[in-house]
């Protein structure tokens, strides 16, 4: 595949217009039209519809572009590690994660930032609140729901998958449970929430609100009385795996799924320190 349709694709998409695009790329717009063209053609789709003056990305074009960005930002990753300047760039730039994605998963991609990065200040808010990005709670976010305000800036990075787990303790006490319906006498633990046990009903899990015995706000509270061997809990599967002394209950049973979402604002993506921190969260997160 030609890097030159893919940037070019890249351009179109992000001005909204081939001749804003083609300005940027120092291409003429019958240029630029001819690579999107040919980058449609190679891939046997239409990646644009044209309305008067603009263009509007279609649904393939869209996805194609949650690729193509993470593609785009190594690039540029690689251009300022080629030319040291990554050590140079400094500042303060805030994450937003899930209490247990923050202690559990961040800590190795925040590792990575500081030895790639190390005049960049990472503070990291770990909150199962979605933090406002527009009220300047964080710079990045990462979400598992898509980002619905104008203004934020979300990519799709990947998949990841949730599970019933217990503790090794806890299985040898109380044995495995043959399905999901015996979780329901299985000391659940979770979320004072009746959305909660309204999504546990729907997966065939008969429990409401008022069955759990032990609720939290917080799930890495949850999750250290799994270890604990105090109950059941539902978990991300990249997490149970950091944890040693962990059962996945039901090994069979079709795992929840989890989408992972990198979102910013739109008034940070020309940041020099923000793009490189969201370059490395998201090639750390696509790999997981």
């Amino acid at each position: 595949m030609d890097w030159n349709l893919i940037r070019g694709f890249h351009a179109t998409a992000l001005a909204g217009s081939l001749s804003a695009a083609a300005r940027q790329l120092g291409l003429t717009q019958p240029t630029l039209s001819r690579q999107v063209l040919a980058l449609e053609a190679d891939l046997g789709v239409t990646l644009f519809e044209r309305r008067g003056r603009k263009l509007v990305l279609t649904q393939t074009g869209m996805e194609l572009l949650d690729h193509i960005r993470i593609m785009g930002d190594a690039a540029d990753t690689l251009v300022l590690a080629a030319s040291g300047r990554a050590q140079e760039i400094g500042g303060r730039v805030c994450i937003s994660a899930t209490d247990t994605f923050a202690a559990y998963i961040l800590p190795e991609i925040v590792a990575r930032i500081r030895s790639e990065a190390p005049q960049i200040t990472i503070a990291i808010v770990a909150s199962n609140e979605i933090s406002d990005l527009h009220r300047g709670e964080a710079d990045i976010a990462i979400r598992h729901v898509r980002p619905d305000r104008p203004g934020l800036v979300g990519r799709h990075i990947c998949d990841s998958a949730a599970s019933f787990f217990a503790s090794e303790d806890w299985v040898a006490r109380n044995g495995l449970p043959k399905g999901p319906a015996d979780l329901a006498g299985a000391g659940l633990m979770g979320f004072d929430d009746p959305r909660f046990a309204s999504f546990l009903r729907e997966i065939g899990i008969p429990i409401a609100t008022r069955d759990f015995r032990i609720v939290s706000e917080s799930a890495a509270v949850i999750w250290e009385m799994v270890k604990r061997g105090m109950g059941v809990a539902v978990m991300m599967r990249e997490v149970a795996a950091r944890t040693p002394g962990v059962v996945n209950l039901l090994p069979d049973m079709a795992p929840i799924p989890v989408p992972i979402w990198l979102v910013t604002h739109q008034a940070l993506e020309s940041s020099p320190r923000v793009r490189l921190v969201q370059t490395i969260v998201a090639e750390e997160l696509a790999g997981m």
